[in-house]
């Protein structure tokens, strides 16, 4: 598969900084879909809302895929916003020694009610892990050693506090510290808490154990093992003696969570060992779209039926990627154009504006990822002509 498309060619042009033509590394990239989730979901001080819930709240999974955007955007000044803000209000001001809460915003219950501040305390793995990539990736590109020396401390309380090793499986990703073994036999597990370029970057930091490496391989299993239908599900549970099983809480239903798995295995570099494993036991998901003209909003993953609604501007900006990595650039044109005409007509969410950055701006060619998960940002080479 060749790693760029036809029709994703566009004219090249010179990046530009304060309108100064520059060829070096510390130019930046005219990316419109960034720059207005700049202006219309992070706060002056560098808080990512959720406008949609009535307690305004923030999560960590915001502030850490906000730091990804704000690198691959080389856009220093909103990173360093994105970074204080969280380590003083998620982490208790200091994340060398805590892992970030996963919600904060307008507290409605308890002695602390009409005020703001955490509302659960409990990390995100996945948010975690994305926080410590960016700051890894940030200090290796912008030669920055104190973001590599955090990013490497987050990421190994990550691996202490956040995976366990499950019998028969190894050690794997919990999505939170507590909360997730909910039986002596039975760990509660997410598939799209565990992209292989994360996983894969992480594993690869110096002087680290083998436990990164096997992060890696149980990863792979519980992404593609959990799929019977080419389906993802949304959470799964694991028993000892037994191996995956439905979720009991969601009914191994797939939807808001799942539909992240396809965008991560769309985004996967063409040397990657496991690319085309992963690509192809979601074919299932492909043809579907193909064939109804767009991504289902809900599947049953045990029986691969689906329910009567599509999905979102998100969900056609996540499955794009996917869809183009399988070589049906049609159908990945036609999901990213409707995508852009779903959020024309009417303002996306949060979560659909984050997938769309993801999907979008990796098909436009502002940020690609190495079999090794490292991060190639348009601005360290060519940025792409803007729309």
């Amino acid at each position: 598969m060749r790693r760029a498309m036809a029709w994703l060619l566009r004219a090249t042009v010179v990046c530009t900084l304060a309108g100064t033509v520059l060829t070096s590394a510390a130019a930046t990239c005219a990316w419109p879909d960034w720059d207005a989730f700049r202006r219309s979901t992070i706060s002056q001080d560098g808080r990512v809302i959720d406008d949609s819930t009535d307690q305004q709240v923030t999560v960590s999974e915001g502030q850490s895929y906000a730091l990804f955007f704000a690198l691959v955007a080389n856009d220093r000044a909103t990173f360093d916003k994105l970074l204080t803000w969280t380590e003083n209000n998620l982490a208790q001001g200091d994340l060398t020694a805590h892992l970030p809460a996963w919600i904060w915003g307008k507290r409605t219950e308890g002695e602390h009610a009409g005020t703001w501040g955490v509302i659960d305390a409990n990390p995100a793995s996945d948010a975690d892990l994305w926080i410590a990539y960016s700051l890894l990736e940030a200090g290796r590109l912008w030669n920055e050693r104190r973001f590599t020396a955090l990013g490497t401390l987050l990421a190994r309380r990550a691996l202490r506090e956040e995976t366990a090793v499950l019998p028969g499986l190894g050690r794997t990703l919990l999505p939170g510290p507590t909360g997730f073994h909910t039986s002596p036999d039975v760990w509660r597990l997410n598939p799209s808490y565990v992209p292989l370029q994360v996983m894969r970057r992480l594993a690869a930091m110096p002087g680290e154990d083998s436990s990164w490496k096997t992060l890696v391989d149980t990863s792979a299993r519980l992404i593609l093992n959990t799929a019977p239908h080419g389906f993802s599900p949304d959470w799964v549970e694991y028993h000892k003696g037994r191996g995956f099983r439905p979720d009991t809480q969601t009914q191994a239903g797939g939807s808001y969570n799942a539909i992240r798995v396809y965008l991560w295995a769309g985004m996967m570099a063409p040397r990657d060992p496991l690319r085309t494993s992963v690509l192809q036991a979601f074919r299932p998901m492909a043809d579907y779209v193909r064939k109804q003209g767009d991504p289902p909003e809900r599947v049953d993953t045990q029986s691969g039926t689906f329910g009567p609604n599509s999905g979102n501007g998100g969900f056609s900006a996540a499955v794009a990627p996917y869809l183009a990595a399988l070589g049906q650039t049609d159908d990945a044109r036609a999901q990213a154009q409707r995508a852009r005409d779903l959020a024309a007509q009417k303002p996306a969410g949060y979560y659909s504006q984050v997938l769309a950055l993801f999907g979008l701006g990796h098909l436009d060619g502002h940020f690609r990822f190495e079999a090794d998960g490292t991060l190639v940002p348009a601005w360290k080479s060519t940025c792409p002509a803007t729309r």
